[in-house]
């Protein structure tokens, strides 16, 4: 699979865009210069012509297989099951894999974040004002069953989505004004003067559908259907829940492009499905698994001690992450009445000893997450900059002093898992916020016993979870884990029925606008959005417009780092942990480039399948 701009299916949906603006179309559009990509910022790296992306191997051998597990999720996916093939909805459980079967007009590189090439369409002309964007299509693109993506796919994909995708997409598309087909091989988008800086980008890397197939069918459904696409590769056997297979496709009308050169190099992806961890990594172990991104330390330090490692037919590697990580941590429901004081959110934070299990039961593997833009330029550190403070100084006496001082880093413990003196700065927290203790039991000022239900799909974390909830216990509040199938785990947040839950949030190279939909107002009050904490603060609206209003990449960092500092202060969340290395596990069947992609390791995308030495150990 390419290397796309990831599709945005992070985060949840608001109302559409008002009434049509006039669109710059006829002479003046068509006499704009055509270029080859966008980017966010200035030039593209990469001249017309280029041949290939520099960090595939243009010669790569085409076939064999791989096998993995679904990693990570966006928009209807899950972890452990799936019972729909249609990911671009809020209904169902989406399966993994599927992006694989549409193309989007153009595609994303490993090495320039923020920067897009043709791929659907051959080039692109863009109005003085950036407001109407005029794709041109190419005439030998076909979806699956030999029909032409045309203009009219495009234009009734980007309104579909807009109208009836996932939360995710009628929250970025709402600045989407228009799409209209002009011929088959011109498709005019109009966006709203209100556009974010992206926007452009987000409506290229969209996926594009079959308007005919797409007529006949209810869009909004669940369905096992296999759907129409004109991607790389197509749904091949399946079994809903277990496990799905998509298999390459050898005359993909795109394989010759740029974007596509040295790419989809497996003939079969496969993806297992698995309700245990650890039954995934005997699995893993037995071969039924290939590949494998780690992502459980006591595993990584402890569990690859087996035949097949032992005996070389499976490597181990550890590369150092270029990328900025996601924002993991147990995040706060402010819409329960007990987390609405800062207070008390910031009491809790005090009683999670992370230097405690760090040691005991990570391997000291981790540091702690402080920032919500972890590993990047956009991480706020020390007072305010004089440019920090302009966007700032409208809010002061509106929003927490500290943001104005050193950015909030979470406590830091003696070690002992149980730290008297925090536990003790907790205690007169919760008193200050109106708790009182009665007996052993801790109450809100509304008199109601403080209970704490910790959600999760998954008993990964309960090492880690239950000597917190111990020390939450020693100040009298009722804290339990509730342990859910993937699927209702995912039903539960679209509703925002939870107390406190496990998550990882946001992560890019360039912050957009896109935040909105995780840390937004309008966000907040629409189900099945990605703002599951709740936030709903104007300072923090106003500084995600104005990431998604910059006009350079010094823009977005100062807009960026107002933004975390505002985050932190607010104690949305506990930050757990963050890997400042990919930990990878594969069996010895596998070939890849030299060279790496500059913001990622490129695994498993632009790797292939070596028929030697899947021979030589006996996976041939």
């Amino acid at each position: 699979m390419r290397i796309t701009r990831r599709r945005l299916l992070e985060a949840g949906g608001v109302a559409l865009a008002g009434a049509s603006l006039p669109r710059l179309s006829g002479p003046a559009l068509a006499q704009a210069a055509e270029v080859h990509g966008l980017s966010t910022f200035g030039e593209l790296a990469l001249p017309p012509d280029f041949p290939h992306f520099a960090y595939v191997n243009p010669k790569a051998p085409k076939g064999g297989y791989i096998t993995l597990q679904i990693r990570s999720g966006s928009g209807n996916q899950t972890f452990d099951t799936f019972n729909t093939l249609n990911i671009y909805v809020l209904q169902g459980d989406g399966a993994a894999g599927m992006d694989a079967c549409f193309d989007s007009l153009m595609a994303g590189s490993g090495d320039e974040p923020g920067a897009l090439y043709g791929l659907l369409a051959k080039s692109v002309a863009i109005s003085p004002d950036k407001l109407t964007y005029r794709f041109r299509l190419r005439p030998e693109a076909r979806f699956h069953d030999g029909s032409r993506v045309t203009a009219a796919d495009v234009a009734f994909s980007m309104t579909i989505l807009k109208t009836k995708g996932h939360p995710s997409y009628r929250l970025i598309l709402n600045e989407l004004v228009s799409a209209t087909a002009e011929g088959e091989e011109i498709v005019v988008v109009q966006l709203s003067p209100k556009r974010g800086r992206d926007l452009h980008l987000i409506v290229a890397g969209l996926p594009v559908f079959s308007e005919a197939y797409w007529s006949t069918r209810n869009f909004e459904a669940s369905t096992l259907e296999p759907p129409l696409g004109s991607g790389p590769y197509k749904v091949g056997r399946f079994e809903q829940g277990r496990f799905i297979e998509f298999e390459r496709l050898p005359d993909y009308w795109g394989r010759d492009l740029p974007v596509n050169i040295g790419t989809n190099n497996f003939d079969r992806w496969r993806w297992e499905y698995f309700r245990d961890r650890q039954v995934a990594f005997e699995a893993f172990k037995a071969g039924i698994i290939t590949f494998q991104e780690e992502y459980t330390s006591r595993i990584w330090a402890t569990g690859y001690d087996f035949p097949a490692i032992n005996e070389g037919k499976v490597k181990k590697e550890s590369l150092p992450s270029t990328a900025p990580t996601r924002s993991q941590g147990w995040y706060f429901n402010l819409r329960r009445d007990a987390f609405k004081d800062i207070r008390i959110r910031d009491a809790l934070n005090l009683c999670f000893d992370f230097e405690w299990t760090n040691k005991n039961i990570i391997f000291g593997s981790y540091t702690r997450m402080t920032s919500f833009f972890e590993n990047s330029d956009s991480k706020a550190a020390g007072k305010p900059s004089p440019e920090e403070l302009k966007l700032l100084e409208p809010f002061r006496g509106k929003v927490p002093d500290e943001v104005f001082g050193d950015p909030w880093l979470p406590p830091v413990s003696d070690g002992s898992g149980s730290d008297r003196a925090l536990l003790r700065k907790a205690d007169e927290l919760f008193r200050a916020a109106g708790c009182k203790r009665e007996g052993n039991v801790l109450k809100l000022p509304d008199g109601k016993p403080f209970e704490i239900e910790f959600l999760d799909f998954s008993a990964a974390l309960q090492p880690h979870t239950q000597p917190f909830q111990a020390n939450l216990k020693r100040l009298g509040i009722n804290a339990t884990s509730r342990i859910v199938d993937a699927a209702q785990y995912q039903r539960r947040l679209q509703e925002f029925d939870f107390d406190i839950a496990s998550m990882a949030l946001g992560g890019s190279s360039i912050p957009s606008d896109t935040l909105r939909i995780i840390y937004g107002s309008e966000a907040a009050k629409t189900r099945g959005s990605r703002n599951v904490v709740g936030i709903a603060d104007p300072a923090i609206d106003a500084m995600i417009e104005r990431i998604g209003q910059a006009q350079s990449y010094a823009e977005v960092v100062v807009a960026a780092k107002c933004l975390d500092r505002l985050l932190r202060a607010g104690r949305y969340w506990i930050p757990m942990w963050w890997n400042p290395n990919e930990w990878l596990a594969f069996w010895d069947m596998f070939d890849r480039p030299q060279t790496k992609p500059k913001y990622s390791s490129g695994a498993p995308g632009i790797w292939w399948y070596d028929a030697e030495k899947a021979k030589r150990i006996g996976k041939a």
